[in-house]
């Protein structure tokens, strides 16, 4: 058996960074990853599908050319150099990671799968390592839906379809939310036809209608087909196509020749033996933390996607924060600090903080909204990227801002002139007083909060 002070069990984006704190105060640690160092967003998620959506976009841009004054060659798009390009820049990422932990003094890297064999000793193959702290940080992946057929036509996902170096002649996606539709516009811009199925009224539903209302019309401007309301789905393969029946009756279907499956994730715990150790989960699979992220069993932490308590990047690396700052720091931190916040990377991008509009109306709050169109923004316009609009809500009591979506330009980055003035707690009047830069999108959010109006009855 080998002793460590720590164990943590997965490199995604929380455990290199806790392992090189550890390490550095000079515990020894042992990290165990059975994959791809980097996790999923340094392989399946956020670099390489952020890479792709930047070739999308510049091969959108490049048809767009009359507008710019500008007329050039038909653009056809190279499968295999995108793939190639977005392989690179994944590649360093994946293997930076992987050397800096092999490197790293006091850690001691094992690769392959980790169990649990009881509350302070982890397998990974052959070796019993044993720690008084163990650190749980394995992820998730796709989940994949129970329907008729499925099992019978092959299909892809968010992991999978990073080996694509061809173009699907039609794309069906099924999931209308932040996967699918990120997925839906880029190969509808490389250049393939694609139809979304959703099986709810209309796409994002955790957003506000608007929001859906607004991405479902330039998606259609790009002719993405969308299937909303589509229900009783089953699948079946039709002479190397997939065809897949969207209503009860069986008279309405989609055929394409290739399937991408984005109904959500499910957490990677399955097979960790965390009933040897004693650690709970809910009822997906999630398991069980408190707000310093630590499970039922002392000495055990989950962070990153596993935990149920975000799935994003930056909330793993937050719970990597907030598990060091408790642990090593003397600090208290807590996710209940942090201020609901992401983005989802179609174009235009939405950038999100705080409660929707939906959420706003339902706590019965005296609120106000203020809201402007994209095409009124001049920066926007002067880049001929006017779809979307901006909109904030706050306090009309408290003066605090509750929340805000920015759908448009810049809309992941402009957000955050909003969040930052949540998490400082000043008065929205703070922000609506500030001089902003000329011309840019973020100089329009002073202009919104000083049209403010009472946030009417739905």
């Amino acid at each position: 058996m080998a002793n460590f002070d720590a164990i943590i069990i997965g490199t995604g984006q929380a455990g290199p960074a806790l392992a090189r704190r550890l390490a550095g105060i000079g515990m020894k640690v042992a990290i165990v990853e059975r994959g791809r160092f980097g996790g999923t967003c340094i392989n399946t998620g956020c670099t390489p599908t952020k890479t792709l959506v930047a070739s999308a976009y510049a091969a959108h841009t490049a048809r767009r050319g009359a507008e710019f004054g500008f007329s050039g060659a038909d653009v056809k798009v190279d499968m295999k150099r995108v793939k190639a390009r977005k392989d690179h820049v994944v590649g360093l990422s994946n293997h930076g990671i992987e050397r800096s932990l092999k490197s790293l003094e006091n850690c001691r890297v094992f690769e392959g799968r980790a169990r649990f064999v009881s509350p302070r000793e982890v397998q990974v193959g052959e070796e019993v390592l044993s720690a008084g702290r163990i650190f749980i940080n394995v992820g998730g992946r796709a989940a994949i839906p129970d329907i008729p057929g499925l099992d019978q036509v092959p299909y892809l996902t968010n992991s999978s379809i990073m080996d694509v170096d061809f173009l699907p002649r039609h794309l069906l996606v099924l999931g209308g939310s932040y996967i699918g539709l990120e997925f839906g516009q880029m190969y509808r811009r490389f250049g393939s036809e694609v139809t979304i199925v959703e099986i709810g009224p209309r796409l994002t539903p955790r957003e506000d209608q608007d929001v859906s209302d607004a991405i479902a019309g330039f998606l259609a401007k790009e002719d993405v087909t969308l299937r909303l309301n589509a229900t009783c789905l089953r699948v079946r393969n039709d002479g190397g196509d997939v065809v897949m029946t969207v209503d009860c009756d069986g008279t309405s279907e989609v055929r394409g020749s290739h399937l991408l499956i984005a109904t959500g994730r499910r957490p990677n715990t399955d097979d960790l033996g965390l009933d040897r150790a004693g650690v709970n989960c809910d009822a997906r699979g999630y398991i069980t933390v408190d707000g310093e992220l630590r499970t039922n069993v002392p000495g055990i932490w989950a962070l990153g996607d596993c935990n149920g308590r975000g799935a994003f990047t930056h909330t793993s690396w937050n719970d990597y924060e907030i598990a060091a700052a408790n642990l090593l720091d003397g600090d208290h931190r807590r996710v209940s600090d942090r201020i609901t916040a992401y983005a989802l990377y179609t174009d235009p991008p939405l950038g999100r903080c705080g409660m929707t509009e939906a959420e706003v109306r339902k706590s019965g709050r005296n609120a106000l909204i203020g809201k402007i169109a994209m095409e009124d923004v001049s920066r926007a316009f002067e880049k001929s990227e006017t779809e979307g609009f901006m909109k904030i809500l706050v306090d009309a009591d408290s003066k605090q801002i509750l929340g805000a979506s920015f759908l448009g330009m810049s809309g992941d980055e402009v957000i955050h002139c909003v969040l930052d003035t949540m998490y400082a707690k000043a008065p929205y009047t703070m922000l609506e007083r500030a001089m902003h830069i000329h011309p840019t999108v973020a100089e329009f959010i002073p202009s919104i909060l000083q049209d403010l109006a009472p946030l009417s009855a739905p």
